[in-house]
């Protein structure tokens, strides 16, 4: 995939985004993901830490009171005024917002005691090349922190990518979680938590965020009642609940150490 293209793409599906990202209607900001996160990651005040891809930095403002400073890098700039709107508005000051490439980033070798991913991985073009970006930035002995949804049945990704484009154009693809392991050990990253939450989602919500226009809306609502009632898969295992139509996702929490010598 060609990432000038991508990044256009990224570009006008976040900028769409941006007012309804930070919603607490909508899955992305669970409090008790966060203190999840916070928790496993085990964060000190004195790192300096690194969110690549931050959208509205939701984990960065969540990480802040627990570190010493936080480079939260996207590139939409709509969605890194509304994470700095969001964190003026709480009296957060030790956030420094940056727009720039995930696939180029602006910092020099072993800058950080902290470098994470949230939720981002399934719009990139390349996922290699943010991988090493964000191994090269990160000091040694430092966590690798890679959290995004996986794709539970293998067979069916191409029909979940083919859904998850339908709603949202800058997904490129959702990876498994033997995947998401061979990331760390091709890169030697040495994986040391690998774990996954189940996430439900309100299929209204999930469209509501992109502003997904109604015909397509009801073309995705009609395969997921044929995934229901007729038992033609999606992908996304989908479930009626209090008559709305809800789904699973699954996140997976990874978090890696990279070695002194490496």
């Amino acid at each position: 995939m060609n990432i000038s293209n991508q990044i256009n793409t990224i570009q006008k599906s976040f900028k769409i985004q941006a007012d309804y990202f930070n919603s607490d209607k909508y899955h992305l900001s669970k409090e008790d993901y966060l203190a999840y996160m916070i928790n496993r990651i085990s964060p000190k005040t004195t790192d300096n830490v690194l969110e690549v891809a931050a959208g509205t930095c939701i984990c960065s403002r969540a990480l802040s009171k627990y570190v010493h400073h936080i480079a939260s890098l996207d590139i939409t700039a709509d969605m890194l005024t509304a994470g700095k709107t969001e964190s003026e508005k709480n009296g957060i000051n030790n956030i420094s917002f940056i727009k720039g490439l995930a696939e180029e980033l602006p910092f020099l070798d072993n800058s950080f005691d902290i470098v994470i991913s949230r939720l981002a991985f399934h719009h990139f073009a390349d996922i290699t090349k943010c991988f090493k970006e964000m191994k090269r930035v990160l000091k040694p002995n430092g966590k690798f922190v890679l959290i995004d949804m996986s794709a539970q049945n293998e067979k069916l990704r191409e029909n979940i990518d083919r859904i998850e484009r339908m709603r949202d154009i800058s997904h490129t693809m959702v990876l498994t979680v033997k995947e998401m392991k061979d990331l760390f050990s091709s890169n030697a990253i040495d994986l040391k938590i690998q774990e996954k939450s189940i996430i439900p989602v309100s299929l209204e919500e999930w469209m509501n965020l992109t502003k997904t226009p109604e015909v397509i809306k009801d073309e995705i609502r009609r395969e997921m009642m044929k995934d229901i009632d007729e038992k033609i898969q999606t992908g996304f295992s989908p479930y009626y609940k209090n008559d709305e139509i809800f789904f699973n996702h699954h996140w997976v929490f990874n978090l890696g150490i990279k070695s002194l010598n490496n």
